[in-house]
């Protein structure tokens, strides 16, 4: 059997929750969702349980964090192209989210942060295929190589020997 994660959020407001969340792509789960929280799907094995505060502290003996004020997790979400993570950053912020910090960009990995209505961390991000394979330091490495050789003026290093 696969292993599946449930990442649970309390929230102020179970119906403006789950349209946000609806509005990033996930999907709800009418079976396991009710007055006190909704199940969303992200994907077959990633699933987002959006909790009342009150019964979200139901399974907890500590005091339910203020997520606009504290962080205490931030769950971070692949996307398959930087296209993608800007689509679901608008999204989320056409729905009442907050982009916390500007966008990273670190050449093999493109990364936005989003807040929902409040104050849960998640990030969107995209990895090239390359740098899974290879590691960022080898990937970034390669593509100042592939630079260098798009300027190509070296025939013996693959360049055209163009300028």
């Amino acid at each position: 059997m696969a292993t599946s994660i449930f990442v649970n959020f309390a929230t102020s407001d179970l119906e403006r929750a789950k349209t946000f969340y609806t509005s990033l792509g996930f999907e709800v789960n009418p079976m396991f969702s009710d007055e006190n929280g909704a199940c969303l799907v992200v994907d077959d094995n990633v699933y987002f349980m959006v909790l009342t505060r009150e019964h979200f502290a139901s399974f907890i003996d500590k005091t339910v964090a203020d997520p606009k004020t504290t962080t205490s997790a931030l769950v971070s979400l692949s996307r398959d192209s930087r296209a993608d993570v800007d689509a679901v950053i608008a999204n989320g912020l056409a729905n009442g989210g907050t982009e916390p910090a500007p966008v990273q960009d670190l050449g093999f990995m493109y990364s936005r942060g989003l807040e929902d209505p409040d104050g849960n961390a998640i990030d969107f991000f995209f990895m090239e295929p390359a740098a899974i394979e290879a590691g960022p330091e080898n990937f970034m490495a390669e593509r100042a190589g592939d630079d260098e050789g798009a300027l190509g003026d070296d025939p013996e290093e693959g360049g055209t020997g163009a300028s």
